[in-house]
């Protein structure tokens, strides 16, 4: 008797089986493929960009300043001026983090652009595998 439940629980088990369907899809290659995702990427790089040079610029003008003063100021000025300059370099480390950390201005530009084209790739797959 425990050998045709085990036999009928296997038929059963591995008809289910046979009965899904499966399907991959590359999604990276879905994106790639529409445009607006492409348009937001775009802007999304541009704007990390801008942002780059907006963090690097005014340590490097501090730097570049001391630099070129370096040889004419006394030791304490140069102290004074260098943690100033190690200062503004943690400032902009933390402005850094809060435009390109996880919970930074520019992820959450990434998910207000990006989130709408996801939504409608990933209801056309599950509309498309609701067909099948």
């Amino acid at each position: 008797m425990k050998r045709l439940i085990l036999i009928a629980a296997f038929i059963l088990t591995a008809g289910t089986l046979a009965a899904q369907n499966y399907i991959i899809v590359n999604s990276e290659k879905v994106f790639k493929s529409i445009d607006a995702y492409n348009t937001a990427i775009s802007d999304l790089d541009k704007l990390a960009k801008q942002y780059q040079d907006q963090v690097d610029a005014e340590v490097e003008a501090l730097y570049n300043n001391y630099v070129s003063q370096k040889s004419s100021l006394s030791a304490a000025a140069r102290q004074t001026r260098e943690n100033t300059i190690l200062n503004k370099e943690k400032e902009a480390q933390e402005y850094q983090e809060s435009l390109f950390g996880q919970e930074g201005t520019l992820m959450k530009k990434r998910i207000e652009v990006i989130s709408p084209i996801q939504k409608q790739v990933f209801d056309a797959i599950e509309a498309y595998a609701k067909q099948a």
